[in-house]
């Protein structure tokens, strides 16, 4: 288990992110500030979790100095395009549809912040979807309510068991949050 010198804060409310720090021996809290996500009009998809994450880590700039931080953001970027978490049941299912039988990227941006520091650094993870019928698509929205999940999906929930083939990368990224990388980076502040 890695102890570090100084209490670490997780800024995500998601219980994924949440549940693999947990898992990788990380005592940590959360602390969650709302943030303005304006995405500059030129920022190419694949830079859009990384900036986002380190935008996220701004609005904490009074606590850097007392802990280290953690900021992340997940992308899901399709044919160059970034798919957002849908709004409603008739977004996620236009992007279930559209990600079936297909292959997709899936980019988790990170930002560790300690005083000045900031180690902002992204993973890309390729999926490969089988193609999906109307009604597990109707069946994993009305069941799993993917409307806090980039891309409309969680991978670890049934649409994952039953509809990923295959990965290229790590399945921890397309959950949300690159544990490997960021435990190995969290290192430099072990006690």
């Amino acid at each position: 288990m890695l102890k570090l010198k100084y209490p670490l804060i997780l800024a995500s409310n998601s219980p994924r992110r949440q549940e693999l720090l947990k898992s990788a021996g990380l005592d940590f809290t959360v602390e969650v500030r709302a943030v303005d996500e304006v995405i500059p009009a030129n920022l190419a998809p694949a830079d859009t979790a990384a900036f986002l994450a380190r935008l996220k880590s701004e609005a904490y700039d009074d606590l850097v100095n007392k802990a280290i931080l953690v900021t992340a953001d997940t992308t899901v970027i399709q044919d160059g395009k970034v798919l957002g978490k849908p709004k409603n049941r008739e977004e996620a299912k236009h992007i279930l549809t559209q990600l079936s039988g297909q292959t997709h990227k899936v980019i988790t941006g990170v930002c560790i912040r300690h005083g000045s520091s900031r180690d902002v650094f992204s993973a890309s993870t390729q999926v490969y979807f089988d193609t999906l019928t109307e009604d597990e698509i109707a069946f994993y929205i009305d069941h799993y309510h993917p409307y806090d999940k980039a891309g409309g999906y969680g991978i670890q929930e049934w649409i994952g068991h039953i509809g990923v083939n295959k990965i290229e990368g790590s399945y921890y990224n397309v959950m949300g949050l690159p544990i490997q990388q960021l435990y190995q980076r969290l290192k430099q502040y072990q006690a």
